[in-house]
């Protein structure tokens, strides 16, 4: 028998009016370069808890070997955990049984057209049979403003960048 999983116990109020980010979790995982110096395409990624640990290699599209985890799909799985998470935490708040519902993440790595440079690009597809459409689409909609992911894809995230002493 396996041990039941508590759901989470975070709201979807404005409960929180403090001028400054005030965070609930952190968590750090370190990238080192491996045999080719290149975390793309020979790293190691291992959170500071060790929960996550895995070698790192590129896709095959891009050059690599493709036989590892990469960025993408990382991002993918965190970015379909996180929006399933809200739409899930918002279906059970109208009594709707959230078990069928399934999110799938497309993240296409490509070309910016306008300087040249790298872009992600983001497709979320919600798969939830027997729900109301409209109902359904109201909820997707909440849970875009709700996601810590999908409001980072709309509104940036601050980042800092800092050279370790």
């Amino acid at each position: 028998m396996t041990d039941r999983i508590p759901l989470p116990a975070l709201s979807t109020e404005k409960d929180y009016d403090g001028d400054e980010f005030w965070p609930l979790y952190t968590t750090t995982v370190t990238v080192h370069g491996g045999a080719v110096s290149h975390g793309r395409a020979s790293g190691r990624a291992r959170s500071s808890d060790g929960a996550l640990d895995l070698d790192l290699r590129m896709p095959a599209e891009l050059g690599g070997d493709g036989r590892g985890t990469n960025p993408e799909q990382l991002f993918a799985a965190g970015f379909a955990a996180c929006f399933h998470g809200a739409l899930s935490l918002l279906a059970r708040q109208e009594a709707l049984d959230p078990a069928a519902i399934s999110v799938l993440a497309t993240v296409a790595f490509g070309r910016d057209p306008g300087d040249g440079g790298y872009l992600l690009h983001v497709d979320l597809v919600v798969r939830w049979p027997g729900a109301d459409r409209a109902l359904a689409t109201a909820l997707m909609e909440r849970a875009d403003a709700l996601c810590p992911y999908a409001r980072m894809a709309w509104r940036g995230t601050p980042t800092t960048i800092t050279l370790a002493s």
